[in-house]
């Protein structure tokens, strides 16, 4: 689902709101969580997930093109765990796809 989508069902169940005022109201809450993780913030939304940042150490990686050696630097990356609630949620309703 893209964010505009994401505005688009939630003006269609709240249709006594306008579709600027959740496109702000959706701009908001992701500036806020980006905000929290850049000051280093972990953020929980109950029953969906978490939201932290995780340090990954520097390394020595290697080129796919031409096989050479490169140093990689430590970098910070976004972490998120899904909540129970989601968890269950997503194995009780997912389809079975057979593999071949």
């Amino acid at each position: 689902m893209t964010r505009s989508e994401l505005v688009f069902k939630l003006s269609s169940a709240h249709p006594h709101l306008s579709q600027k005022d959740i496109e702000k109201l959706v701009s908001t809450v992701l500036r806020q969580i980006v905000d929290a993780l850049a000051a280093g913030d972990r953020v929980e939304l109950r029953g969906f997930g978490a939201f932290s940042v995780k340090k990954r150490e520097p390394r020595v990686g290697r080129n796919p093109r031409t096989g050479e050696s490169v140093d990689v630097d430590y970098k910070h990356v976004p972490f998120f765990k899904a909540g129970k609630q989601l968890r269950e949620r997503l194995n009780k309703a997912a389809p079975t796809k057979k593999v071949a």
